[in-house]
């Protein structure tokens, strides 16, 4: 296990990058319930976010690739619109700790 972030430094709604020894990982915040997933399209294989740690849709719904305007549901990482739509993220195991601390499984 890996020291990720803390819940603190992601806002409900809302996601943030961290670089870890598995590349670059996305964490968003929904409902109290944190995700994890490589920050990586399944499309074209590049980041998603349209500038420096902005990884939301307009409406905080949906975490957007920024190339092609992909929608990502937050829950599932599964594409609902864009060109891969019904592909997903690649989900990356996490564990939220009740000291706030989140840590990054099987490194």
């Amino acid at each position: 296990m890996e020291l990720l972030c803390t819940t603190d430094q992601i806002d409900e709604r809302d996601a943030r990058s961290f670089d870890t020894p598995v590349g670059e990982v996305v964490v968003a915040q929904r409902d109290g319930q944190f995700f994890a997933y490589k920050n990586s399209c399944p499309h074209l294989g590049i980041s998603l976010e349209f500038q420096e740690q902005q990884f939301m849709d307009m409406d905080r719904e949906y975490l957007l690739c920024s190339n092609h305007g992909a929608l990502f549901r937050v829950e599932d990482g599964q594409c609902v619109f864009g060109p891969c739509l019904n592909e997903r993220l690649t989900a990356v195991p996490i564990q939220v700790h009740s000291d706030g601390k989140i840590f990054l499984l099987n490194v």
